[in-house]
C-alpha cells in the first residue's frame, strides 16, 4: 500500500464519482486520474446488447485501468505524490460478475488476477451511493449518448452489486476506510456545504493514515 494519500471513488454508474475527484483533486493538489469510458469502442454495442458485447466490453476496460495504474504508480505513487482516481480496478469484477457467463467469466478472472496482483491499492476508499431514482436523474442530466440505453432494471441490479462489494472489501481490507457518501442526501455539486462535509471526512483518513504510517 502506498505512503502518500491514493483515494479511489467507487459507486454506480452516473453517481458522481468523477464530479467528486475533480473537486477534491483541485483542493488537495492530487492528480486526477479518471478512467477511460466513452473511449471504449464497445460500450455502445453493449448497452443495446450485453451477453453479445459484455466480454469485448469488460476486457477493454480491463486493459485501459491495468496500464493507466502501472503509469500512476511509476510517474506519482512511486514518486511520493498523492493521487485520486475516479474507480478503482477492482469494479472489474462487479460488472464481469454480472454480464459475463460462465465460461468467459473464468478466462476474465484469470486475466484480471494476473494483471491486478501488483497493482498498487488505494489506502483510502469513497463509496457513493443513491437510490435508483437519483442515478437515473444524474445519467440524464449528464446526457452521455452512449448511457441512454441502459435499463434501469441493469442499474439496480448494478447498485445492489456494488453494496455487496463494499461490504465485502470492508471485511477483506480492514486496514483501508471506506468513506460511504449517501447522493439522495448530499449534493456535493450543487452545495459547498456537502463537498466541505467530504474533504473534511477525507482530511480525518487522510490524518489517521499518517499517524499509522510513522508507527
Amino acid at each position: 500500500m502506498p505512503q502518500v494519500p491514493f483515494i479511489a471513488i467507487e459507486g454506480p454508474i452516473g453517481i458522481g464519482k468523477t464530479s467528486l475527484a475533480k473537486k477534491l483533486s483541485v483542493h488537495f493538489d492530487f492528480h486526477l486520474l479518471k478512467e477511460i469510458v466513452e473511449e471504449n469502442p464497445f460500450l455502445g454495442k453493449f448497452y443495446d446488447d450485453i451477453e453479445e458485447w459484455s466480454f469485448q466490453t469488460e476486457m477493454f476496460f480491463l486493459c485501459n485501468r491495468f496500464k493507466q495504474l502501472e503509469d500512476i504508480e511509476q510517474k506519482y505513487l512511486n514518486q511520493n505524490k498523492a493521487v485520486i482516481a475516479d474507480y478503482h480496478i477492482s469494479k472489474n469484477m462487479i460488472f464481469a460478475k454480472r454480464t459475463l457467463q460462465p465460461d468467459k467469466f473464468d478466462k476474465y478472472e484469470q486475466i484480471y488476477h494476473i494483471l491486478t496482483k501488483d497493482m498498487p491499492v488505494p489506502n483510502i476508499m469513497i463509496y457513493l451511493h443513491a437510490s435508483l431514482d437519483t442515478v437515473l436523474k444524474r445519467i440524464r442530466l449528464r446526457g452521455r449518448d452512449i448511457e441512454q440505453n441502459i435499463k434501469a432494471s441493469y442499474l439496480s441490479q448494478l447498485a445492489q452489486d456494488y453494496e455487496t462489494y463494499m461490504n465485502e472489501f470492508e471485511v477483506l481490507h480492514p486496514d483501508i476506510p471506506v468513506i460511504r457518501i449517501n447522493g439522495d442526501e448530499m449534493d456535493f455539486v450543487n452545495h459547498q456545504e456537502d463537498l466541505e462535509n467530504i474533504i473534511n471526512l477525507v482530511k480525518q483518513q487522510m490524518c489517521n493514515h499518517k499517524a499509522i504510517s510513522k508507527q
